[in-house]
């Protein structure tokens, strides 16, 4: 008897192909019983290739022609960088399964050269205000400019000296095999990692119980609860990209460090925190005391939480910087 057929929706850059090509592959070993057919889709933000991410509406931008074929019935799920997708979603969608975490740390690009180690004025590519803020604050002297296009061409940037250095995250370098471009790791405590970096996200619509189903049985627990950690905080501080904010659950033996960060747009101020959780702590109890300190600190700091930021004053910090 021929396989169920499952219709995977994914962008198609090398990056999106790599993470969609792995759940496939999960998938197909967990329920031999199915095929994944991948089905290419182009978003809003591969159409673009010019505007920088934070003009374009920052999260959402790659994920909503595939939320709408989704409820379309055009494909049954679809893989996500789980950093694009917005904590507020569409409620008859749901993300179900989460494959397991690549590197999740920043990475630096160099041709080999520290980042103390670049020169003065470096010019540095990053289209994240998150990290523009958090490298000037560790050097002020560096020049950040916006960064678009696909891995291969942002390291080319580098190899011919347009740029000293660009800022990714390293899952996209490991799962494409490019690890070896890395030239400086940022420990979460130095440069905090976006939420959901290095995690891929499968969605399907809530009420597919036999798509559901299937997804489910690829699920990583720890990239799942990292996952839900995480974007319940960017919920609970009311953030999205265009806010420079940060979280970032980590496991370590039979303990959770869950690092946070958040700026003032401007870059006045910024506040780092990191609290040490045993395992078997809840989403709820994180939230809980931390999170009432965590505010607490930004207050006294003149720090506005991201759900009490205007819009436009946004978009003015990212054209000055």
């Amino acid at each position: 008897m021929d396989n169920k057929v499952l219709k995977l929706g994914t962008r198609g850059s090398a990056l999106a192909l790599a993470q969609a090509s792995l759940a496939k592959e999960a998938i197909e070993k967990k329920c031999p019983e199915y095929s994944v057919e991948i089905c290419i889709v182009k978003t809003s933000g591969d159409k673009d290739r010019v505007r920088s991410l934070v003009s374009l509406g920052g999260t959402g931008i790659f994920v909503k022609e595939l939320e709408e074929l989704l409820l379309e019935g055009n494909i049954d799920f679809a893989v996500h960088s789980l950093k694009d997708v917005p904590v507020e979603m569409d409620p008859r969608l749901s993300l179900v399964s989460f494959l397991p975490r690549a590197l999740p740390y920043d990475v630096l690009v160099s041709g080999g050269v520290k980042f103390a180690d670049l020169p003065q004025g470096a010019k540095i590519g990053t289209g994240s205000p998150r990290r523009v803020l958090q490298l000037k604050n560790i050097r002020k002297d560096i020049q950040c400019v916006d960064l678009r296009g696909n891995l291969g061409t942002r390291i080319d940037k580098v190899k011919n000296g347009e740029l000293d250095a660009i800022m990714l995250g390293g899952a996209g370098l490991v799962r494409l095999g490019l690890q070896d471009n890395i030239s400086e790791e940022f420990s979460p405590g130095v440069l905090t990692p976006a939420i959901g970096q290095g995690i891929v996200g499968l969605q399907c619509v809530d009420a597919n119980e036999n798509v559901r189903e299937v997804l489910s049985k690829v699920c990583d627990a720890d990239a799942a609860f990292a996952a839900r950690t995480e974007r319940a905080w960017m919920k609970f501080l009311g953030g999205g990209c265009r806010v420079p904010m940060a979280a970032f659950l980590e496991k370590k033996n039979s303990v959770f460090d869950f690092y946070a960060y958040l700026a003032e747009p401007s870059g006045k101020a910024f506040y780092r925190a990191v609290e040490h959780f045993e395992t078997g702590v809840s989403e709820a109890d994180i939230m809980g005391a931390f999170g009432e300190k965590f505010i607490a600190e930004c207050s006294a700091r003149n720090i506005p939480l991201p759900r009490d930021v205007d819009e436009h004053a946004l978009l003015d910090f990212w054209g000055k910087i």
